[in-house]
């Protein structure tokens, strides 16, 4: 069974995925495909220096990742080359790691945490779509508690698939609102709903 696990900036994500580990699902986290997708050498970096400019590396050669999140995210066409740059390279090794997660997890449940899924139509590749929810309003206050710039997480967020649109395409909605103890019930219930589909 593959779990697609989405949600906004801020949302909690990374916290949800955490809970379905501790139930026995294997997590395949974009994030970190994401990362290391663009090490030195990589085509994918190559790619992005290419349209983003020489400026977005360190002078060791690595991703100058916040440097190229605030040109990216700057406008839309900036967004959509990123997106055309990294998506492919992310989507073809997150096929290999759901698969090798499916046999690799107890339970048979592998949950890809994808924060774009729903804009990058990877939807398709999983079974259940689940929706980390909370209102923007905390979105922005927990991105900003993690150290970033107010006004580019607001930027972030308009790059984003729209609230509404992420709540369509959800099978299951985990209210992340409140306090984790709610949260975690929650998570339990989606994964007695998974384990019975």
């Amino acid at each position: 069974m593959r779990v697609g696990l989405t949600g906004g900036i801020g949302s909690g994500k990374s916290t949800v995925a955490a809970m379905f580990a501790d139930l026995g699902a294997v997590v395949v986290d974009a994030d970190a495909i994401a990362r290391r997708i663009v090490e030195p050498g990589s085509p994918v970096l190559a790619r992005l220096v290419e349209e983003f400019g020489e400026d977005i590396l360190e002078a060791d050669g690595t991703l100058r990742r916040g440097e190229l999140a605030r040109r990216a995210f700057a406008t839309e066409r900036g967004t959509r080359h990123l997106n055309e740059i990294t998506h492919p390279a992310i989507r073809e090794l997150a096929e290999v790691e759901i698969v090798d997660g499916e046999a690799a997890s107890p339970a048979g449940v592998v949950v890809y945490e994808m924060p774009l899924l729903v804009e990058t139509g990877q939807v398709s590749l999983v079974d259940v779509v689940v929706v980390v929810d909370v209102p923007e309003s905390v979105q922005v206050q927990r991105a900003v508690a993690r150290g970033l710039d107010e006004a580019d997480v607001r930027e972030r967020m308009q790059r984003q698939a729209m609230r509404s649109d992420r709540l369509a395409a959800a099978d299951i909605v985990i209210d992340n609102a409140g306090d984790l103890t709610d949260t975690r019930r929650q998570v339990e219930r989606a994964w007695e709903t998974v384990l019975a589909s």
